[in-house]
């Protein structure tokens, strides 16, 4: 299904004049941040070609789009959340901080388009996010599937996934037995077995269930 702007054009006519789609990526994952990409845009009919949600897309397809995502709309941003923050106030909370920070360097929006069926975004948050500069969060409006619907939501995707891609690969390098360069920290056989015999590393999410170390 090809991506439009059908849901931003919505909120614009409203009255919206700029439109943050938000979408995450890692929150499954075992080991490394949790990603938060926001895509701000304000009136328009177009979108970069080939733009689609993140997991359609090969990692050449995203970086190729990488480019012309850096050229998209009125503001764009990435924000991520860490181990330690997730394993310190949980997924949910971690989530909100990571778009925070994103939303934070974007500036101001109008209205918020979120992928998924649940609001994690406008909830108060489970512990102070001290770290994040103060930010008002506005109407959100909730899209099923809307990374693969809504261009600001899929480029928000495509956004956080190079970014984090590139986090895990780096990672990657630090810790090459646990196979970041591939699984991106989530729970593929390999990345299991090294949990085994390794032990975590800081990069992992210590309050997750992971496999215990056999040695």
């Amino acid at each position: 299904m090809a991506v439009s702007l059908a849901h931003e054009r919505v909120l614009w006519d409203a009255g919206a004049i700029i439109v943050a789609g938000i979408d995450e990526v890692g929150r499954g994952a075992l080991a490394g941040p949790v990603s938060v990409g926001v895509c701000a845009l304000g009136p328009c009919d177009v979108w970069p070609e080939g733009l689609a949600d993140s997991k359609e897309l090969t990692r050449a397809a995203r970086e190729r789009l990488a480019a012309p995502l850096a050229e998209y709309g009125a503001a764009r941003a990435v924000g991520h959340a860490s181990a330690e923050e997730i394993d310190a106030v949980g997924i949910i909370a971690a989530l909100r901080l990571a778009a925070l920070r994103a939303l934070a360097e974007v500036g101001p929006v109008d209205a918020i388009l979120l992928d998924g069926k649940h609001d994690w975004l406008s909830a108060p948050p489970a512990t102070l996010l001290d770290e994040a500069e103060p930010v008002a969060v506005p109407p959100v409006r909730m899209v099923i599937k809307g990374d693969t619907l809504c261009a600001s939501i899929a480029a928000a995707s495509v956004l956080a996934k190079v970014e984090r891609d590139a986090i895990m690969r780096a990672a990657h390098g630090e810790h090459p037995e646990f196979g970041w360069e591939g699984n991106k920290g989530y729970g593929a056989a390999g990345h299991l077995d090294a949990i085994r015999e390794h032990g975590p590393t800081p990069w992992h999410r210590r309050s997750w269930a992971l496999p215990e170390h056999s040695g």
